[in-house]
């Protein structure tokens, strides 16, 4: 005891002297600490980043230490992995990278930086078998079904998931998400090497991903051998409490899963290369602000007709509406509650007849846009929807996190605050608190890493340009295409986009997404009353209204809420994004150009009927072509459609071929699409007409072939 009190005493009696000795000594000995203070502080800067450069070396998962150190192997494999078996029969032994102004680690960070996505617990994910067998639902072999991109483990991706999946964590729990790199990531595979294409559009099938996993969790569900060893994988990888926490999320997810494919379901097929994110955007903002009193009035048409044909009573209504509380919002356990009631008690035709009367048909699916250039543009999406303008970026980002499965943790709050009066909602008795899971700090750092990001260029491995082809075919480009389609340089650090809007009228391609995007209306639910800016000034939505109205709301409602952390962190970190992103973004705002029907107040989204005319720099690494993905090489694009008056001997834009391989075409600059089975595109369905742009196409074949060569060089 004494010894301790002795060294105590000598602890404090250091304490108070040390400070007056140092100060004595700096002023005796000033030149030789602040020089020695010097030193450690560029030590300790060479440390780090020394340690910052190796984590991110080392993460690249590039080829053995010895190739880097020989100067080999360059482009580093980042990750990458290749299929063990392809179903369309693609051999690829490597992977090779190209330079589009990113560092390794840039490609990593944009592959691995959630958004807030919440697709499904985690450990559900890792845990779940794929149907009839026990082959587990994420192996390489399953998901390289759907075309997502396979990886090896990595220090920033441990569990080797594909590109664009990540762990995303919210209120403490653990979830499969998304990234925007799972959309827009692509590959181009030609003799054995895939070629990755950073910001391309993805040949990936989300739509037959979600409802394939959502047959997986529900045949777990209901099979009581394949739900033990579910369980008991997942209790193992210690996160749950009990077996009946675990079967209780199980359940709900089932629900939400198998809801969400009612909802999108669509008579067009999707199939590789494309997806309606629109539409599906719509339909979960749709979900969300709907009111308890709207859903109710829905509900009670569809029993009204399902009485009349014999399949439901007055009292299966009763037994879905009960345990709802008052209140305007419906909260993820009233809409859990409500799904599964509904399942329990309609039919399927039921449900989707309820699902035509709240949400709008997910039926024009489009091609992935590619990302290069992307903040250079000052409209952007296939129909110039998106300003690119001051937040517009974070609200773009925001719907798209919306889209793939952002926790829309909406609220009906007593009084007003800070962020509803922001919102639009004004001063009220109550205000619609719209908390949620994005994260718009990772979504603006997303937007400003794609600033560096470059078009790709035609690589070596291909057959080489014919110079003397291309340099007639860029005089045939100026012709024919220069007016609609922007000359880029693609590493000018003042380039500028600009959008060339064609009319339908004039373009005449498919309409199906231009006409969804300006004419689907939907219930506002808690957004009615509230005004949102539209081309010609502020739109009052009304108890129906424009879903691109309802949306643009929607979005810019969550930018305007703080991320859900401690009152100080979150308040700091959102008023710096925001100004931030106002500051950074050198795009204003701006009219669109083109040809095209402008916004009035009697049509106020009469400009969405239109399509944009996008920079062609990068353009043989994004097939297949036109926006609704119709047309499978640029040589396809320059053949006219075939009418009935047509000979049949002429060369003409196909009307079906397979989607699916990614095995690349260098003399018809596309993808493979004949000679497997396939996705088969067959563009007498609807949203799928490969129709129209017709510029070029009465060019003979020689001259078709010159500007072809020239468009490989941009």
């Amino acid at each position: 005891m004494n010894r301790f009190m002795i060294f105590l005493i000598g602890c404090v009696r250091f304490a108070i002297e040390f400070p007056g000795r140092f100060l004595r000594s700096f002023k005796k000995h000033w030149f030789k600490h602040a020089f020695f203070l010097l030193l450690f502080l560029v030590l300790a800067m060479i440390v780090t980043t020394t340690v910052s450069k190796l984590y991110q070396f080392w993460d690249v998962g590039s080829n053995s230490w010895w190739d880097r150190l020989k100067g080999e192997g360059w482009e580093f494999q980042r990750g990458a992995a290749t299929a063990q078996h392809d179903l369309f029969g693609d051999q690829v032994s490597s992977i090779k990278y190209l330079q589009q102004g990113w560092e390794p680690s840039d490609s990593l960070w944009f592959y691995n930086t959630t958004q807030g996505s919440n697709l499904l617990p985690y450990d559900f994910f890792v845990a779940l078998e794929k149907p009839g067998t026990t082959e587990p639902f994420r192996s390489d072999d399953n998901l390289n079904t759907y075309h997502y991109l396979l990886q090896k483990p990595t220090i920033s991706n441990p569990d080797a998931l594909p590109v664009g999946f990540v762990k995303d964590s919210y209120k403490g729990k653990d979830f499969l998400g998304f990234t925007c790199a799972a959309c827009h990531t692509g590959q181009v595979n030609y003799k054995g090497t895939g070629i990755r294409i950073d910001g391309g559009p993805a040949g990936s099938d989300m739509d037959s991903f979600l409802k394939d996993l959502s047959a997986a969790v529900s045949a777990t569900q209901t099979d009581a051998s394949v739900r033990a060893r579910f369980v008991k994988k997942v209790m193992d990888r210690g996160h749950y409490d009990s077996e009946n926490d675990v079967i209780h999320d199980l359940q709900t997810y089932a629900q939400r899963l198998a809801m969400l494919n009612i909802v999108d379901h669509t008579e067009t097929p999707y199939g590789y290369y494309r997806l309606d994110a629109f539409g599906r955007i719509y339909n979960r903002v749709l979900e969300h602000v709907i009111t308890q009193e709207e859903l109710k009035q829905q509900l009670d048409l569809t029993v009204a007709d399902l009485v009349k044909e014999g399949t439901l009573t007055q009292a299966d209504e009763d037994s879905i509406m009960q345990q709802q509380k008052p209140g305007s919002v419906l909260s993820d356990t009233r809409r859990d509650h409500l799904v599964l009631r509904l399942a329990q008690v309609l039919p399927l035709k039921a449900q989707l007849k309820l699902a035509d009367k709240i949400f709008i048909k997910a039926d024009a699916p489009v091609s992935y846009p590619f990302l290069w250039d992307i903040p250079q543009h000052d409209f952007v999406q296939w129909n110039g929807i998106g300003a690119n303008a001051g937040l517009g970026p974070i609200g773009r980002n925001t719907g798209e996190v919306i889209g793939v499965f952002g926790t829309l943790d909406w609220a009906e709050e007593p009084g007003t605050s800070l962020y509803s009066f922001l919102s639009g909602q004004g001063i009220k008795a109550t205000h619609i608190d719209f908390k949620s899971s994005i994260n718009v700090h990772n979504l603006r750092l997303i937007e400003s890493r794609l600033r560096n990001l470059q078009s790709p260029q035609w690589p070596e491995i291909f057959p080489a340009i014919d110079k003397d082809r291309a340099a007639r075919g860029e005089r045939l480009f100026t012709i024919y295409c220069e007016h609609c389609h922007t000359r880029i340089q693609r590493d000018d650090p003042k380039r500028r986009v600009v959008a060339h809007m064609s009319k339908l009228d004039d373009i005449k391609t498919d309409p199906k997404m231009a006409t969804n995007a300006a004419g689907y209306v939907g219930w506002s639910g808690i957004l009615r009353n509230q005004y949102v800016a539209a081309g010609p000034g502020n739109v009052l939505i009304d108890e129906k209204a424009p879903v691109a109205a309802i949306l643009t709301k929607a979005t810019l409602s969550v930018v305007a809420t703080p991320e859900n952390k401690n009152v100080l962190e979150r308040g700091y970190q959102w008023a710096y994004d925001l100004i931030a992103e106002l500051f950074t973004n050198e795009i204003q705002p701006s009219l669109k150009q083109g040809d095209y029907d402008p916004d009035t107040s009697a049509d106020p989204y009469v400009s969405l009927k239109a399509y944009k005319a996008r920079s062609l720099n990068g353009i043989w690494a994004t097939a297949p072509y036109l926006h609704n993905g119709s047309v499978p090489t640029l040589y396809d694009l320059l053949l006219p459609k075939k009418r009935d008056s047509d000979p049949k001997d002429g060369e003409y834009r196909p009307d079906q071929f397979q989607v699916g391989s990614r095995e690349f075409d260098p003399d018809r600059v596309g993808l493979k699409s004949s000679g497997y089975t396939g996705f088969t595109f067959d563009t007498s369905r609807r949203g799928n007409s490969n129709a129209g742009h017709n510029y070029s196409t009465e060019l003979d074949k020689e001259e078709r072939l010159d500007l072809l060569e020239y468009l490989k060089t941009l």
